[in-house]
């Protein structure tokens, strides 16, 4: 046989791509940076502690205050924006429920059971930090030593709780006499009324009178979505600086608490799950039963897919998709309901954050030696309910919102790298929260349509 006849020679085999680099996800990221954070500041307390003063030693105080130079710079970049996000979110939360006359009842209800369902989570919440106390479990002598941090924020508090101002002209105040004299006072707390709450009343009048001139408004409806995706895209900025900005927070705090923050924050933890899990079980049960005539039972049975992707995304909108199969497949609710209420649910009917708002802002209270007045709580009460309107539904956007409030009522913004060690499991927790309340409200809405049909 001649070489011409020779079988071809086998084609080489190709070689064998590279793998892959497995990607780390950006909140294993952060968890890490986290516990880097709270293990290195606890090791800094430990062996840096001057025994007879306790109080760290300079050389340990320095590195303490670069962490904490950090840390401010990760927490001002969402500062900056918070004002453009409140009234651009809130603004367009109304527009997109629409003119409540063409909406008819649909909207009516709609609004009715979120008001329901939000009012109650944050009465959970403030009642339960009142009841329990978690923020008093740490030490009078660390909590003397943040106060002394925040000295300057602290002084600031008292002088708002003695100046608090009668319910009537609380009340009052709800109407800016100067929306931007407010929006300029709203952070600083230099405002002439009610500031931030003053703000947001005044997003949400604006946002009501868009829908009555939806045409004319057209063009300012677009440059409010510019703003929001503006304020969302330089949030998404500093969210992804978390792992090294928060991680600095926390060693900061751990390195000047030790041991004693870790016992105060677990408090915090089973306090905010059990207002949670009450919020979920308890009155989701109780208005499904009265107002949508609905087993609990068959309800939880039938939602169970989007509690989990609720609860593996830390999402409403990434679960939105899953909740509209849901409502249609399982809890055969027509889809002209479904489409319009867990739409506009998914940024407007944020309960579970508004519970857990509510918590950290009197739980902080607690902790930085904060005494709110009644009128005080009931302004963050107020303010809780209109910024679960305005959050966003991604991980952890009521940090942004929760900092404003916080400061209104005069609590040290920067005490928020407190609770961020442990956001990622709350903010899975209120997000199923938030994805069952929309789909409890889409039932009764649905059932209060058949009814008036």
């Amino acid at each position: 046989m001649t070489d011409t006849d020779s079988p071809p020679a086998p084609a080489p085999e190709p070689a064998p791509h590279p793998a892959k680099p497995h990607k780390v996800s950006h909140h294993t990221l952060t968890v890490i940076g986290l516990v880097t954070g709270v293990v290195l500041g606890l090791i800094l307390n430990y062996f840096a502690t001057d025994p007879a003063k306790g109080e760290l030693l300079p050389q340990a105080a320095a590195v303490v205050a670069i962490a904490k130079t950090i840390g401010s710079l990760f927490l001002r970049l969402m500062f900056m924006v918070v004002l453009p996000l409140v009234f651009s979110a809130l603004a367009l939360a109304v527009v997109e429920i629409g003119d409540l006359r063409s909406l008819g009842r649909m909207g009516l209800w709609t609004l009715l059971f979120t008001a329901i369902l939000s009012g109650s989570a944050v009465l959970i919440g403030v009642g339960l930090v009142n009841g329990f106390q978690p923020g008093k479990t740490l030490s009078e002598a660390q909590r003397d030593r943040l106060t002394e941090r925040f000295a300057d924020d602290a002084r600031k508090g008292v002088a708002k709780a003695e100046q608090a101002k009668p319910f009537g002209t609380v009340l009052v105040d709800l109407l800016p006499e100067n929306p931007l004299q407010e929006m300029v006072g709203a952070i600083d707390g230099s405002s002439k009324g009610n500031g931030m709450l003053a703000v947001m009343v005044f997003s949400l009048i604006c946002g009501v009178a868009i829908t009555s001139q939806p045409e004319k408004c057209a063009g300012f409806v677009s440059w409010l979505e510019g703003l929001h995706a503006i304020s969302m895209a330089v949030i998404q900025f500093a969210i992804g600086l978390a792992p090294l900005g928060a991680g600095c927070l926390v060693f900061a705090l751990a390195a000047q608490l030790g041991f004693d923050m870790i016992r105060t924050l677990v408090w915090f933890v089973l306090t905010t799950v059990f207002g949670l899990a009450l919020q979920l079980f308890v009155v989701y049960s109780i208005v499904l039963y009265v107002f949508a005539r609905m087993s609990p039972a068959h309800f939880f049975n039938a939602v169970l897919d989007a509690i989990l992707v609720a609860f593996g995304t830390s999402s409403s909108s990434a679960t939105l998709p899953t909740a509209l199969r849901v409502a249609e497949n399982e809890l055969k609710i027509p889809s002209r309901i479904s489409s319009f209420v867990l739409t506009v649910g998914a940024t407007g009917n944020q309960n579970g954050t508004a519970l857990f708002e509510g918590v950290v802002i009197l739980f902080l209270a607690q902790v930085m030696g904060v005494e709110l007045t009644g009128i005080q709580q009931f302004q963050v009460v107020l303010m809780a309910i209109l910024a679960g309107v305005g959050t966003a539904g991604v991980p952890g956007g009521s940090i942004p919102l929760i900092v404003v409030v916080m400061q209104s009522v005069g609590i040290p913004g920067a005490s928020i790298g407190i609770i961020l060690g442990v956001d990622r499991l709350l903010d899975m927790c209120r997000t199923v929260v938030n994805v069952v309340g929309d789909l409890v409200v889409t039932s009764c809405v649905a059932r209060a349509e058949g009814n008036s049909e």
